[in-house]
This record gives C-alpha cells, structure tokens and sequence, in this order.
C-alpha cells in the first residue's frame, strides 16, 4: 500500500534551492533514514509531507487512510498549560480517560479519583494506561502539573516526544511516523529503549537522525538529500557509505568525460556561423548539456584541519578530594583524578546526575564544597556547552567570526583568514554572509564548535557537540579529534561518536560516585548486560531448584533417548553490521590488555599480605577485571561466528 506519493516536487528559499524535482514512494512498513548536510531541507521536506509546509511546485499525495504524525526539533506547545494537558489535549474518549485519571492523581483528591477511575473503566483505557506510563517513565516526565513554560530545552524535547509515541498509539491502523532527530536530548538508556520501542511497534518511519548506531536499528533504507537531488540506498550505513563512495567515483568519471567532451564542443561552437541548420542547432542544444555537466562540482566533504594546538605542559589537572553537592544532589564525593597528556575521557550517565556541573568545577567556574582543583599554567580549555551559540546582536557569520579573530594559526606555521576556516566547516561564500538569526539549528553548533577551535586550545571539554550536527560535519570533526594531540573530555548520547574517539569511560553512578571503566560504551555496555543475564540465569536456577519436587532417583532413561538427532534446520549466519565490526575490532584491542591487567593483579594479590583492605580491594578489582574478561570472550566469540 503507498501511503506517500510524491512527484517532482521543488522547494526553494530566496533563489537557494533545497532540492528539485524529486519524486519518491514511501510504502506501508518502510522504515527509512533521511540524511543530508544542515540547511539541505530535511525538515522542510517532513513539514511539507505533513501538510505544514507548501512546496514552490510538485505534488505530495497521502493516501485518506493513512495518519501522518510528525516530531518536529522545536516542539510547539501551549505555553501556559500544564505537562498533562499538553500531552493529553486531544479529543479521543481514552485519552480524555488517561488525563483526567493523572490529573486526579496529582489532586489526591478522593472524590476526584473515584470518578477518574469509573471514566477509566468505562472507555476500557487501563491497558493503554500502563502503556502511557511505561512512556512516562522510560523519558523520564515527572510533576505533570508543571507548566510547560517552566521546562528545559531537554524536558520540552522529552514531553514531545512522549506525545508523539502516546499519539501514534491512538491513531488509525495505518500511521507514518515522521521524526526530526529523535535522539537530542536523550540520555544512552532513554536512546536504548526508544530504538526497542520503534522495533516493536512496526510502524512506518521516515527518520532524520544523526546517530548512526540508531539509524542501523530503526532503519533499512537510507536516502541522501545532495545538490538538490535524492540518492536512495537499501541496506545498512555501512552499505550507504560504500554505495556513495561509488556513486560520487562514477559522478566525478562522467564528469571528467564531459569535460572532455565539452572542450571539443566549444571549439566546434566558436567555429559555426551566424547561420544555423537544423541538425547544428540539435548539436548547440546538446552543448548546453553538456556544459551544465562538466561545470558540476562535487563537494568533498572529509576535509582537515591542521590545527597549531598551544603547547601542553607536564601538568594538566589534578582533582584532590573533592566533594560537590546541591542539597540532597551530590555530585562529587572525595573525586581524586590526575589527568595525563593526549587522553580522551568519554563522560556516562543518567540526566541529573551533574555531568555538567564535574565540567564547569574541572574550569574554575563553579567551585567545589571542598577539596581542590589544580590546573596546570599551560592549560587553555575549550568549552563547547549545551547552551548553544551565544550573541548580544544580530550580525553575519563572517564578522562574528572576525570578533574572535581574524587569522588562525596552522601547525604548518601558515594562517587561515576567517573566510578559509569557514570553508573548512562547510560554510560557503554565501553562506559567510548570512545572517546568525537565519542560520538553522545545525549551522549555529557548527558556527559554535569553530569559534572554539579558533581559540587553539589545549584540552577541549565537549558537552553533547553532536546534537544537531549533519553526519559530513560529524565526520570532519571525528577525523579532527582523532588527529588532536591534546586532551579530550566527551560527554555525548551518541554511542558511535564515543565508541571511535574514547580510551575510557568516568560512569556517573550517582550519590557522587564515578567509576573509572577501561574501554568504550559498546563494551561497557556489553559487560552490564552480561551481568543482568548472569544475575537473571543465577535467580532463574535458584528458583528452580527451590521449586524442584522429583527426585532425580525416580527419574527413567529409555535407551532409544540416548542419541538424539537434531533435523532442525540450521539458522543462516546473519550478515555482520557495521556496528558488531567496530565492535569486533575494538575487542581484539581491548581483551589484550584486560588480560595484562589480570596478570597484574594476581601477581599483586600475591604478593600482599597482612594489609586486610589492601587485599580486599585488590579482590574486588580482579573479580571486577575478569567478569568484563569473560564477558568481553564470550561477545568476541560470537561476533566471530558470525564473521
């Protein structure tokens, strides 16, 4: 069934156009990912699916029996109305139910609860109930009669986006989902579930995201909004990527061809007379053609940056005793840390666990309860925060960049202008002069992670740099922080983001603890779940051998049970993601060196004796390195099957 039909559709703002005459289908059970660089049209091309947009010319035509939903990157809601209201404010009799039944339960009121519970069983809305509260609870929405105008960026995010998975659930059969960059805003867990939860419903998806490890487990089609185009590519990322660099390889040939043959056109052109027959006017058409094709430009999007990084001293930082606490809050408790040159800390942990007010200590701008905080002399930070581009007054790119400077330093010992940095970020000409106020959400993080790299710093603090972000600027800053030479302190949703750039992990447990993990999420999270699963194993035959009632004396064995053939058609080994072979890789790096570290304990456990605490801790920290050992063998081994 189509759901979505469109045809030559044409979109443009002033004489910049997004994208042209492209036409495409989209069918009941597709699940698709949208890619393309900021300011492209991704969201412009949603609204206009979803009726909140015209386009210049083209149609879009949605089958009567399908329901479009759309989650939008700024939610609209009505300000001064509470959570509740706001995520219940439709007319269907069960969420009528569900609201006023969390509403009474706000009250406390008995009278009040009494009559919700009668309306709830009424319209038989206990099911969707829990399923609402599931929702609730997995994004984390508390204190529903708060107003919406009270919310954080990060809360507004969450609420829309439960409305959006609330509404779905209420809608006809047929429902297409449209997501802007679901995951900004979500913690790892909250990201985790969302993707199990998409999984699960089946619905039809039209995805824009960011997150790599997301768009491999809610999609299967990818398609790329490029130079006005639409590029489809069935698959995996993995699969996107090879597919693309074929694509542009055979691009960048046909356009070496037509240059070729251009040339040779032109100088048939300048030889014709005034004078033209009917087959040299078809010829002088066709050059037309063939100009417009050898002048195409195909922008190369993984560029470098050569960056003359301020020299880093023997000193980086050293945490001694710190505590930190807001009321009942604790963020610190005795964290003592020495930071060592060139490395790259990835930061893990729910929302509100203060993540960032450990960044804002670690840079003198908030100051500890206790304890201390010495920075060394050589140390520049550069602080790329959640709160975005800042600015008193409108004005272009271009010279809010001059107000930083005008020159950036290159190791090579040359300098960029403004101008040349812009480029480098995939600013254009055009782009430079544009004003701040115009730029889309995506162009202003990008103008904000430039204006800190401007400052060449040293130890670079950055809190969630990839929300927003197009995957080609994702690319050029991965390639950039891989060649930094300084020290890198990440605090990132974005699973794939983390796992390529980080040695190890600080896991804010809460209550102030933070725990040192040597290796990236993907195995840290491999290793927790392998704890659950031994936990959940360990209870389950607890259970069943409390529970056990026959003897296993009574128990018979009939010879024709002792060989048991097994016809059962053996499952086909399914194709390794690109994600289980960076995994893969990861492991063969990371099981060497566990192994190291398990030599090492037990020699020292070996040799300490007398010192009770000393042996004790040293136990804990052994068991500790050999459960992720185990865990991390038994992963290796079955990625390698399928290998």
């Amino acid at each position: 069934m189509h759901y979505v039909s469109v045809e030559n559709l044409t979109k443009s703002y002033g004489i910049t156009p997004l994208f042209k005459g492209i036409s495409f289908n989209i069918n009941e059970g597709d699940r698709i990912a949208l890619v393309a660089r900021n300011g492209i049209g991704k969201s412009t091309l949603l609204r206009i699916l979803s009726g909140k947009e015209v386009p210049d010319s083209g149609t879009a035509k949605v089958h009567k029996d399908v329901h479009l939903v759309l989650f939008e990157q700024d939610p609209q809601f009505i300000e001064t109305a509470s959570v509740t209201q706001n995520l219940f404010n439709q007319e269907h009799p069960i969420m009528k139910a569900i609201s006023n039944y969390e509403m009474a339960m706000e009250t406390e009121d008995e009278n009040l609860i009494t009559d919700a519970i009668m309306e709830m069983e009424e319209n038989n809305a206990w099911d969707f109930e829990s399923k609402v509260k599931t929702i609730l609870t997995q994004l984390n929405i508390h204190h529903l009669e708060q107003p919406v105008s009270k919310l954080s960026g990060g809360q507004r995010k969450r609420v829309s986006l439960a409305k959006t998975l609330i509404q779905i659930g209420f809608e006809p059969k047929h429902v297409l989902l449209l997501m802007d960059e679901p995951t900004n805003h979500l913690d790892l867990n909250m990201i985790e579930w969302l993707e199990n939860y998409l999984e699960q419903e089946k619905v039809t998806l039209l995805l824009v995201s960011h997150d790599r490890y997301f768009l491999e487990a809610v999609t299967d089609e990818i398609w790329e909004l490029e130079r006005e185009k639409l590029y489809s590519y069935k698959g995996d990322y993995e699969n996107y990527l090879e597919k693309k660099a074929a694509r542009i390889e055979s691009e960048l040939a046909s356009i070496d061809k037509a240059k070729n043959t251009f040339r040779k056109e032109l100088e048939w052109m300048r030889k014709q007379p005034k004078a033209r027959t009917t087959k040299s006017k078809s010829r002088q058409d066709n050059f037309y053609e063939v100009e417009a094709k050898a002048k195409q430009k195909i922008e190369d999007t993984n560029l470098q940056l050569d960056m003359k990084m301020t020299r880093l001293g023997g000193k980086i930082i050293e945490a001694i005793k710190v505590y930190k606490s807001y009321g009942d809050l604790v963020v610190l408790k005795g964290f003592d840390y020495t930071f060592s040159k060139g490395e790259r800390i990835g930061i893990v942990g729910k929302n509100g666990v203060g993540k960032s007010t450990f960044l804002q200590i670690l840079q003198g701008l908030t100051m500890p309860d206790s304890g201390k905080i010495n920075v060394g002399d050589t140390i520049v930070f550069g602080h790329f925060s959640q709160e975005g581009l800042t600015y008193k007054k409108d004005m272009r790119v271009i010279e809010y960049l001059k107000t930083f400077a005008e020159q950036f330093p290159l190791a090579s010992g040359g300098t960029l202008s403004a101008a040349q940095f812009l480029e480098l970020f995939l600013f254009t000409p055009d782009k430079q002069y544009t004003y701040l106020s115009a730029l889309s959400g995506g162009e202003k993080k990008r103008l904000q992670l430039l204006t800190i790299l401007f400052k060449n710093p040293n130890f670079l603090i950055l809190d969630e740099p990839t929300n927003d972000l197009d995957l080609p600027t994702l690319a050029v800053l991965e390639q950039f922080l891989i060649d930094f030479a300084g020290c890198v302190l990440l605090v990132s949703h974005d699973r794939y983001f983390m796992d390529k750039l980080v040695d190890h992990l600080f896991i804010f447990e809460g209550d102030g603890v933070i725990r040192d993990y040597p290796g990236n999420y993907t195995q840290f999270r491999i290793l927790e779940k392998s704890k659950q699963n031994y936990a959940a194993v360990s209870s389950d035959i607890t259970t069943q051998i409390e529970h056990e009632v026959k003897p296993i004396a009574s128990a018979t064995i009939s010879p024709s049970n002792d060989f048991v053939i097994d016809n059962t058609p053996k499952k086909v080994a399914e194709k390794m993601s690109y994600k289980e072979k960076l995994e893969l890789e990861q492991l063969n790096k990371s099981m060497p060196a566990l192994e190291i570290k398990k030599a090492t304990l037990t020699s020292e456990l070996n040799n300490t004796t007398g010192d009770y605490n000393a042996i004790t801790a040293l136990s804990a920290q052994l068991a500790s390195v050999t459960a992720e050992l185990e865990a991390s063998e038994l992963r290796w081994l079955e990625l390698s099957e399928k290998q």
